[in-house]
């Protein structure tokens, strides 16, 4: 039998001696990190307002010891072991003053065998940490520096990246206990590791199961192993500690992503010898295809699940908070609900963050969400040299197994970035003889995902064209980034790409206005205010900001108009990107927005900010990632409405479009019969008379059918009207409905609620009327509903905004 118990009670942290802040067995939560402690103590002030961050340098260039008693009861056990699910990053770990093991991976679950080191009764238990910087550093040295993309020693320890800053976030270069820590005692044996390997064919299914044991002895052993009520039986001889049992399951029900039907998913178990030890999981049935054999065209990148071509709706996953330890299963959950409410299908998880924890691929699991895992090196050289090599291979094979029970894991990826690194971004020279990861990418990693998952396709890199004589971002070939946009072209400028799938792209906004102010003091509040500028961590990020706005929007008249124009223009230009990207359907399969969340309060290319909050991108993404999609599209000197139906049924009707005036007077329509197969796409070149002119734009007119427009000038060039309408507010359970009606065109109309009430959520945005219509706004805030003069506020600036207001 097994015996489990948590150790998470009773832990305190010190400080080495020459902290400029002194640290002396303060409370530790475990798991944890020691700059929540520090913070939750008292002793430091918070990371995410104003320039805190900047004092807190230190913190990742000090040692840190972690302390806890605990008792143990004597038992006649063959095995005692110490197990840490996750140690960050550097440590000795000691038991009653002896030393039983040293780690320098925190990507790695560690077992250490204690039998010969507890005591019956007390016993003392330490974790010393070593400053992160202290051993990267000391690497650094050592091997030689390599490029990286941050002036950090980030890429000489297995630690996560984005811990050491990045263009999105703090510096919070720490130490902790970030994962469960317990003690496992058993007999005779225990089942170490099992990886269930599910396949179908021709509709049946089947699990391989193979199984590695633990024993005190060499005795016989049975393992069961069960699927769906059935199950298969092997007796392990002595001397014998794996296994491979299948359990074939006759016609078993898919799993689905949740844009393609239900999701079924089964219990699996593995008994050992009638209950000594068990273990438990949910699998999925289904198949996964990547697709990247060249064609005419080039080389596509197309992703297929139960052999159905999926159009990839995806966003990129950084770490849900900088400080790991308030990451519970609630908030991933909220965050990944937020995902699917949006049309997103699938969420790639970026290599400079962490494998995540088990609760996020369960809940990927249950809520349909296919997931594209890359290994954790990003944008950096990694050098291949020992002890980097073990530990690499040892943290793959760790969590290939881990994760391979998961049906709603469907690709692994070798790395962010590097492979366009070493092409692009002057590695070369720096580099000369050493080593800088590709052994990693194309050898040793593929090597692992084919023995240890087996299952799942591997791709050495994102970007990557599929072949190391090919540049790593050809736009033909496979996977692309596209960063020239917004680093150096206006959002325009998607259009002169035509991409086989997008892997990367983005545009920035400043978080919502409660985030804003959460993170920022500053008075006068401004956008060059000294708080602004710490919480945007991009390369000349402002400039680029106000690159966009000139380009498109009025002149900015205050800090409202920044905030409110900024999002807009943010939300304009994946719109855009993403429009575009469907129209080219098939050739192109999928956009992968940079980014879906943020990890703390600051200017980013999120859709959701650091508290949570909904910008407006994310209901341009709900929007253009819907089912069915209409679109205007320029080709030449002419417009094509493109019709895109990624839905299972056929889509039929008729669409009415108008041509207005500035005025927004309609002075042409047009009706569209059409009749689009499921999962298909339709062109319809418009005639030369439904193509607005000068100061003209089109615009969808029916209710049922997606809205879709095209302006002939940009809002700064646009002859507008000054915003005219009427408000009603009505009272609804637990918030209110804000009814609008356009008595002029109102472009981008918003309501930003969360400026009355830092809960309220609106159910909608980015909505554009012409005169006669109306759109009607729910606000769920218990507090606006309680208060006539918050109601009163929802309809005045600067909660609700148009363009031309």
């Amino acid at each position: 039998m097994t015996a489990k118990r948590t150790l998470h009670e009773g832990w305190t942290v010190t400080g080495d001696p020459g902290a400029p802040v002194a640290v002396d067995a303060i409370p530790a939560s475990v798991p944890g990190d020691v700059v929540a402690d520090l913070l939750t103590a008292g002793l430091i002030g918070d990371p995410y307002v104003d320039e805190a961050e900047r004092d807190l340098a230190w913190v990742g260039r000090h040692d840190w010891t972690y302390r806890t008693a605990f008792t143990h009861e004597a038992g006649d056990w063959d095995g005692i072991d110490l197990v840490f699910d996750g140690l960050d990053t550097v440590a000795r770990v000691s038991l009653n003053g002896t030393v039983i093991g040293e780690t320098a991976n925190m990507h790695r679950r560690y077992r250490f065998d204690v039998r010969d080191q507890i005591l019956e009764g007390d016993n003392e238990l330490e974790v010393h940490f070593t400053a992160p910087y202290t051993y990267a550093e000391a690497q650094r040295d050592r091997l030689g520096d390599r490029p990286n993309a941050y002036p950090e020693p980030g890429n000489f320890i297995r630690k996560a990246a984005c811990n050491f800053g990045w263009d999105w976030g703090p510096n919070l270069a720490g130490a902790g206990i970030w994962r469960p820590v317990r003690l496992e005692c058993w007999k005779t044996a225990r089942i170490d590791e099992v990886v269930p390997r599910v396949s179908l064919e021709d509709g049946q299914g089947a699990v391989d199961f193979s199984v590695s044991l633990a024993k005190a002895a060499d005795t016989d052993a049975e393992l069961v192993c069960e699927v769906a009520g059935r199950r298969s039986a092997i007796r392990l001889a002595a001397g014998v500690a794996t296994a491979n049992v299948r359990v074939e399951v006759p016609d078993p029900e898919l799993w689905r992503p949740h844009d393609r039907g239900e999701r079924r998913l089964y219990d699996a178990k593995v008994t050992l010898d009638g209950g000594l030890d068990t273990w438990e999981h949910r699998i999925g049935f289904r198949t996964v295809e990547l697709d990247t054999e060249p064609d005419d065209d080039g080389r596509p990148y197309n992703l297929k699940v139960n052999g159905e071509p999926i159009w990839v709706k995806g966003v990129n996953w950084i770490p849900d908070e900088a400080l790991f330890s308030r990451i519970d299963p609630a908030r991933l959950e909220r965050r990944l609900r937020q995902a699917i409410a949006a049309g997103i299908n699938y969420i790639r998880v970026w290599g400079g963050g962490v494998y995540e924890s088990e609760d996020f691929y369960r809940l990927c699991d249950e809520l349909g969400l296919l997931v594209g895992q890359d290994f954790l090196f990003a944008c950096a050289a990694y050098p291949e040299e020992e002890p980097f090599w073990s530990e690499v291979e040892a943290e793959a094979r760790d969590n290939l197994a881990r994760l391979a029970p998961h049906p709603s894991l469907v690709t692994w990826t070798g790395n962010n970035e590097n492979l366009w690194g070493w092409h692009d971004w002057d590695w070369q020279g720096d580099l000369g003889e050493r080593t800088w990861g590709a052994g990693y990418y194309h050898d040793l990693l593929p090597k692992l995902a084919a023995e240890v998952d087996g299952t799942r396709p591997y791709w050495p890199g994102s970007p990557y064209s599929g072949a190391r004589d090919l540049h790593p971002n050809e736009q033909a070939h496979a996977s692309a980034h596209i960063w020239d946009v917004w680093n150096d072209l206006d959002y325009t400028h998607y259009r002169d790409w035509k991409p086989r799938f997008v892997a990367e792209f983005g545009y920035q906004a400043p978080p919502a206005w409660a985030t804003v102010r959460r993170m920022v003091t500053d008075e006068p509040l401004e956008a060059a205010s000294p708080s602004m500028l710490w919480h945007q961590k991009a390369a000349n990020g402002q400039e680029k900001l106000q690159r966009g706005l000139d380009a498109h929007l009025p002149p900015v008249r205050d800090f409202d108009d920044w905030l409110y124009y900024t999002q807009v223009n943010q939300a304009r230009a994946i719109r855009l990107g993403i429009e575009y990207f469907r129209s080219l359907q098939p050739y192109c399969s999928g956009a992968i927005v940079w980014q879906l969340n943020d990890c703390w309060p600051v200017t980013s290319w999120a859709a959701i900010d650091g508290e949570e909050r909904l910008k407006p991108l994310w209901y341009a993404l709900r929007d253009v990632f819907a089912e069915r999609l209409v679109t205007f599209q320029p080709e030449g000197d002419g417009l094509n409405m493109v019709v895109v139906n990624d839905a299972a049924e056929a889509w039929t009707g008729v669409i009415g479009f108008w041509k207005c005036n500035a005025e927004g007077r309609i002075i042409g329509r047009a009706l569209v019969q059409m009749e689009i197969d499921p999962r298909d796409t339709a062109v319809l070149e418009l005639e030369p008379g439904a193509i607005p002119k000068d100061g003209e734009f089109l615009l969808t007119g029916r209710e049922d059918f997606p809205r879709a427009t095209w302006f002939t000038k940009e809002d700064k060039d646009m002859n507008w009207p000054k915003a005219r309408f009427t408000t009603d507010v009505a009272a609804i359970d637990g918030g209110v409905t804000v009814t609008v009606h356009a008595e002029s065109v109102l472009r981008d109309l918003c309501l930003f609620a969360d400026r009355l009430d830092p809960d309220a959520v609106v159910d909608k945005a980015l909505i554009t009327l012409v005169p006669g219509e109306q759109v009607t706004f729910t606000v769920q805030s218990e507090a606006i509903a309680a208060s006539p003069e918050l109601q009163r506020a929802l309809t005045a600036k600067p909660v609700l905004r148009t363009i031309n207001d």
